[in-house]
């Protein structure tokens, strides 16, 4: 049974959804696992740690259309700190658009990464509307893909997966835009309040 390392390159990673997906893939995995979450200043220290896994699995959210500088920055000091035994490179990614599609890009810029490098990508799960699912009836969806996603890496036989709600673009818009009001009401802000530029201020 393969050791994996899970990092997780989300900019808020303790409380990130994407923790809560790596939480599920470790209830699948059953070989060794060390999960870390990538900050500004353990880069290096990870390097060191990547060291004798067989496999590595970024989960990370999808931002501004690519990967998070959170990883970003990762990458590029791993670049310049290669492990000796480079791990098989796999990718578990959300974003909170409905289309899985969304996340293709930023697929594409971590296997450019893994070509440029000389690491072998991979399984890729790639999950749209990542940012909702799991607080909703189609949760088993999102879990149901990771589970697989988990067996192909401990199989070795990599694949690249998808899911998403099974919504149409009208009703999910309508329950993404319910899901924001409501926050934004908890904290005080108002729908006006959020069609500024002035939100962060």
């Amino acid at each position: 049974m393969g050791k994996i390392i899970i990092c997780n390159g989300s900019p808020r990673a303790p409380k990130s959804n994407s923790k809560r997906y790596a939480e599920i893939f470790t209830q699948y995995y059953k070989g060794e696992i060390q999960y870390h979450n990538i900050t500004k200043n353990n880069h290096k220290e990870l390097c060191g740690k990547i060291e004798g896994h067989s496999d590595i699995l970024f989960v990370f959210p999808l931002y501004a259309d690519g990967i998070p500088v959170t990883l970003l920055n990762f990458l590029k000091t791993l670049e310049e700190n290669p492990p000796q035994n480079k791990p098989i490179v796999s990718i578990l990614i959300n974003c909170g658009f409905l289309e899985f599609q969304q996340n293709d890009v930023a697929v594409q810029m971590i296997a450019l990464f893994c070509k440029q490098n000389g690491y072998q990508l991979g399984s890729v799960l790639k999950i749209g509307s990542g940012e909702a699912i799991l607080d909703t009836p189609f949760a088993f969806l999102a879990k149901r893909k990771i589970k697989k996603l988990a067996h192909t890496i401990m199989s070795q036989k990599y694949t690249t997966l998808h899911t998403a709600m099974p919504l149409t673009k009208k009703l999910f818009i309508k329950a993404s835009t319910n899901y924001w009001l409501t926050c934004g009401k908890k904290h005080g802000i108002t729908k006006e309040d959020m069609q500024t530029m002035q939100i962060e201020s």
